[in-house]
């Protein structure tokens, strides 16, 4: 059996630390809520203040990041509780995948603020460092003694990181390709963040009502959640919290912010995660949803769950009435008690899922009001007991990147996914782009790639001359997974110097999606038609070398056929500016962009060079597209 165990878990959310964070309400008891008015988001400015803020005191000493210190937390209890069931651990063989949606960004806002005021360099080098995406995940495995690892990878899949980081961690298990997993996420609240809702007008105006008549929104929090995995097989007698027996993912390749709202996307990626388990949707007797509250998440998530358990009629002689179908899931919207924790959404979720499984409570929902025809939900208002055997965990992100998790109670007989080959079919490597030729090449409108950044500019542009060398029919249907230095840091400081001059309320509502670093997968994803599974990856300046080894891992394990690399940097101003400042201060950054295409089929006579599954990732060698580059060139 190969199901992937949690036999050891850490969280932080708004209603507490460990267990506390994710705890479901005895029967008879309502759902709990811990989102209330945010002073400091309503001293910013913001109409909409609401949040959700995990404790202050988080059981670990205050650094100078809070998501770092988040992390720290989530991580702190995780390996305690490793000590305790499974001594010996720090000797195995051990993986790590971690997501975010914002990673150091509090500090990232320090940083753009102390460079605009002219602030001396020692100042701006104390904040340099703090100031990536990658920070926090670097800074919390020092301290502990992780931080060397060689299979880790940093997920910057906004709001289903986690669910993805922990789907990655299943297939290294498959694949054998470790003996233990670290995954979840983590991400704190910053005025940066809250303002690009607001703007967007995805932030609720009081309380999260999803699934309801009236819903405006969602309303952020923060936390962060770590669980260990193990293969069912060598759990060493060690408890299990919970299966993850099943992973899938997708992308809408529709629009950069807005879902699919046939729910097609959303559903593929449960459909997935059942096949992949070998589990009958009947059995799934709870959805954890990803449930933001927005008018078009909601009725979105609706279809596709309807999609996922329309059950066929009985056959005859099966002795079930006529038109006799299993009753529909329960539907639990966790967001609207801890509010949207990004990074930590889906770990936080599917832990709240699995004390559920194993309680063999339903949860209730928080939210109130009458339910939307439009968006219908099984929910509760008080917990119920219920015999369950199976959650389905749904998560979606910005750049229409879609993942879901099968977790269960019981063994669920899977067996493991056998790795296949995976080859490199082409490679296509820009310095720029011209609009008017991208445009021609894309067929996207002059002035819509005019209001993009200039990293997705550089992406499109690559993977356009991939496109020129395999043909466009080559890349419908792939998956893509982009890999970064420093992301979009230029894009940030640009919105941020906006928020400084004119307030939170006034951010740019165009420029804040191209603040994700999804936002270049998913811009290639919606040119080309991309609707495999889609997310970028950045643990260090090496990011395009991490890209390409998740890329090649989803292809070896089946869960796409075809996969794009793209690596982009657009080496602005304070890119350079941030490694002068650093202990890379000598290494070169460059703009530019190398896009990759990566398959199982080794072509005729298999004259397809193929990719090392395990190939080593250096974040100390060439920065961004050039670590790519160095690699092609090594290995032609």
């Amino acid at each position: 059996m190969s199901d992937a165990c949690v036999i050891a878990s850490g969280a932080v959310s708004a209603l507490g630390l460990g267990p506390l964070a994710y705890r479901v309400p005895d029967a008879g008891e309502p759902a709990p809520v811990a989102i209330a008015r945010d002073e400091e988001l309503a001293r910013a400015g913001l109409v909409r203040p609401f949040a959700a803020r995990a404790p202050a005191a988080l059981g670990v000493a205050p650094g100078a990041d809070r998501a770092t210190d988040l992390l720290k937390a989530a991580l702190s209890q995780t390996l305690a509780a490793l000590e305790r069931v499974r001594p010996g651990w720090r000797g195995e063989r051990i993986g790590i995948a971690l997501g975010t949606s914002s990673g150091g960004m509090l500090t990232a806002e320090r940083f753009f603020a102390a460079r605009a005021e002219g602030a001396d360099a020692g100042s701006l080098a104390a904040l340099a460092s703090g100031a990536t995406y990658f920070a926090p995940f670097n800074d919390a495995l020092a301290a502990f003694g992780l931080e060397r690892t060689p299979l880790r990878t940093h997920l910057l899949a906004a709001c289903a990181a986690s669910t993805l980081a922990i789907g990655l961690g299943l297939r290294w298990l498959d694949r054998d390709a470790c003996d233990l997993v670290l995954a979840g996420g983590y991400d704190a609240l910053s005025t940066f963040v809250a303002a690009g809702f607001e703007v967007l007008r995805a932030t609720t105006a009081s309380s999260s009502r999803p699934f309801r008549l009236g819903r405006d929104g969602m309303a952020l929090g923060e936390g962060a959640a770590v669980v260990a995995l193990v293969r069912d097989d060598r759990r060493r007698g060690a408890p299990v919290m919970v299966r993850v027996a099943g992973f899938g993912a997708s992308t809408d390749a529709l629009h950069i912010t807005a879902p699919d709202r046939t729910g097609a996307g959303l559903m593929r990626a449960g459909a997935a995660a059942l096949a992949d388990a070998g589990w009958p949707a009947s059995r799934v007797g709870l959805v954890s949803a990803h449930a933001t509250a927005t008018p078009y998440n909601d009725a979105m998530e609706s279809r596709a769950i309807a999609a996922l358990f329309a059950a066929p009629r009985p056959a005859e002689g099966s002795g079930a009435p006529p038109g006799a179908a299993p009753p529909p899931p329960v539907v639990h919207p966790f967001k609207a008690q801890i509010g949207h924790t990004l990074g930590a959404a889906g770990a936080l979720e599917s832990l709240a899922a699995a004390a559920a499984l194993a309680a063999s409570i339903a949860p209730p929902a928080a939210s109130e009001g009458e339910l939307d025809p439009d968006a219908p939900a099984l929910l509760l208002e008080r917990a119920e007991p219920r015999p369950l055997e199976a959650a389905l965990k749904l998560s979606a992100a910005f750049g229409g990147a879609n993942a879901a998790l099968l977790l269960t109670s019981c063994a669920s007989g899977r067996g493991p996914r056998r790795a296949r080959p995976v080859h490199l079919r082409a490679a296509a490597r820009v310095t720029g782009f011209d609009l008017g030729r991208l445009a021609e090449a894309t067929g996207i409108p002059r002035d819509r790639l005019a209001r993009l950044d200039a990293l997705c500019r550089l992406g499109l542009t690559a993977v356009a001359a991939l496109a020129d060398v395999v043909g466009g029919g080559a890349l419908r249907g792939a998956g893509i997974v982009a890999g970064h230095a420093l992301a979009t840091i230029d894009t940030n400081d640009v919105y941020d110097a906006r928020r400084r001059a004119r307030g939170a309320r006034f951010v740019e509502p165009r420029l804040f999606p191209a603040t994700s670093p999804n936002a270049i997968a998913g811009e290639c994803a919606i040119a080309y038609q991309l609707t495999g599974p889609s997310f970028a990856v950045g643990a260090g300046l090496g990011g395009a070398l991490e890209a390409l080894r998740a890329a090649a891992e989803l292809v070896a394990s089946s869960d796409a056929d075809r996969m794009v690399v793209v690596a982009a940097d657009d080496a602005g101003p304070v890119a350079r500016e941030l490694l002068g400042l650093t202990v890379a201060q000598h290494r070169a950054v460059a703009c530019g962009a190398v896009a990759l295409l990566l398959q199982a089929d080794p072509g005729d006579a298999g004259r397809l060079r193929e990719v090392d599954l395990d190939l080593p990732v250096d974040h100390d060698g060439p920065v961004g597209h050039l670590a790519l580059l160095r690699w092609l060139d090594e290995h032609g």
